[in-house]
């Protein structure tokens, strides 16, 4: 880890450290539990715990993995729905197959990201491609869900492949650390994702013993999530880990440091930052739908029955 990365961050654009900036405090730190999705490739639910009122407008994330599989044991998901949000699946390691009801597909490869705006529905499925499945191999990444304001949710489905040369590269102040800006504009660069609700969405490397400060919307919430390594947030040096998810308070500028030592398995500190203009309006989750009001769920889950969601195509069966 990570796929996308170069040799010498100094000879990237930087992004200085805000002057005089109210850099936000820390709320809380959140444990991620650990489980199984789809077929059962373990997860981590990084957000699980945090009231939505610290997530809006995202809703979930988890991270895949990072396993190392053994021959004929990789797993995906099976055909499912989804309406009424946005799936943005960030490949670190690996290779993913994506399908849908709609005649949609692709490979995600390493430091690839899949942006798929499920709109008003369709069916999908996730799986490693049958290589991968007789090799075995390494298997890490992330999936996050944002929600769409009530006038997007019965858009009609899209998609967006960022490929990993397509994100945009940035490094601190100091080339402490190391920037993939995913989605969003941080001191004037942007990354490629094209979002319907403004977010900021990037994957930064720490170096061992480095801070990184970085401008951040006054509008904006703001979440760190640790993929690897340790570390602390905030200037209050709040200790954050592998598997935790920070939460932060209001202010114009977000700060992390790197601890001097680190895990041998990751010789930096991977956090991914995030953060997002709320909605607020009424969020109703169930399984793979997400709207506003309990009838529409129930509506979503009629279409999905009566096959107005797509069905599965006839060679996939």
């Amino acid at each position: 880890m990570p796929a996308v990365t170069v040799e010498n961050p100094l000879t990237l654009p930087r992004v200085a450290a805000p002057v005089a900036a109210h850099t936000r405090p820390v709320l809380a730190v959140a444990t991620a539990p650990s489980g199984f999705e789809g077929e059962g490739f373990p997860v981590r639910r990084a957000f699980a715990g945090i009231d939505y009122q610290h997530l809006d407008p995202f809703i979930m994330m988890d991270q895949m993995g990072e396993v190392e599989y053994a021959p004929g044991e990789p797993k995906g998901t099976p055909w499912h729905p989804h309406r009424g949000f946005e799936t943005v699946t960030y490949l670190i390691d690996g290779t993913f197959v994506h399908r849908d009801s709609h005649g949609g597909g692709g490979v995600i490869n390493d430091g690839d990201t899949q942006w798929m705006t499920a709109g008003s529905g369709l069916l999908h499925i996730e799986a490693p491609p049958e290589s991968l499945v007789m090799s075995g191999g390494l298997f890490h990444g992330l999936q996050l869900w944002v929600n769409l304001p009530k006038s997007d949710k019965m858009m009609a489905p899209r998609y967006q492949d960022i490929g990993g040369g397509q994100v945009k590269l940035l490094a601190s102040g100091d080339g402490g650390a190391l920037l993939r800006l995913i989605a969003g504009d941080i001191d004037g660069h942007e990354g490629p994702g094209i979002t319907h609700t403004p977010i900021t969405m990037m994957h930064v490397t720490v170096n061992p013993g480095a801070e990184l400060t970085l401008p951040w919307r006054k509008d904006f919430n703001a979440l760190a999530y640790a993929l690897a390594g340790r570390g602390v947030a905030g200037v209050e040096g709040r200790p954050f880990r592998m598997g935790q998810a920070v939460v932060f308070g209001t202010g114009d500028s977000i700060t992390i440091r790197a601890d001097e030592s680190q895990e041998s398995r990751s010789p930096n500190f991977e956090v991914v930052l995030l953060g997002g203009l709320p909605i607020r309006e009424p969020m109703r989750h169930y399984g793979p739908f997400v709207m506003n009001t309990h009838a529409e769920l129930a509506q979503a889950f009629e279409d999905f029955q009566a096959g107005r969601l797509g069905t599965i195509p006839a060679d996939a069966r």
